[in-house]
């Protein structure tokens, strides 16, 4: 097993959105480009609730509150999906219908 020593931990400094993808910023001058269907929550989000993100841990990561979403700029790096259950999510799923 190969083990990658970075020299400079890579910060997230922005995030755009657009229809299909966000684009995360970082500090370093780099940016990511991630569609929405890599992660169900941001793809079953309204355009308002993808917009309302923070960033978390100086950088390290990405929090979006309206839609329980974390993401952390490694696994974003790593071109990690989400690894989240299809059951986790049609449980998600089943709330945002009785709210609406």
């Amino acid at each position: 097993m190969i083990t990658l020593q970075l020299d400079n931990e890579p910060v997230i400094g922005d995030v755009t959105l657009d229809a299909t993808r966000f684009i995360v910023h970082l500090q370093d001058g780099r940016s990511l480009t991630i569609p929405y269907d890599w992660y169900p929550r941001l793809a079953y989000g309204t355009l308002k609730e993808r917009e309302n993100w923070k960033l978390f841990g100086n950088g390290y990561g990405i929090h979006w509150p309206d839609l329980d979403e974390d993401l952390a700029i490694d696994g974003i790096l790593a071109g990690n999906r989400s690894a989240e259950s299809s059951h986790s999510l049609e449980k998600w799923l089943s709330t945002r219908t009785k709210a609406a």
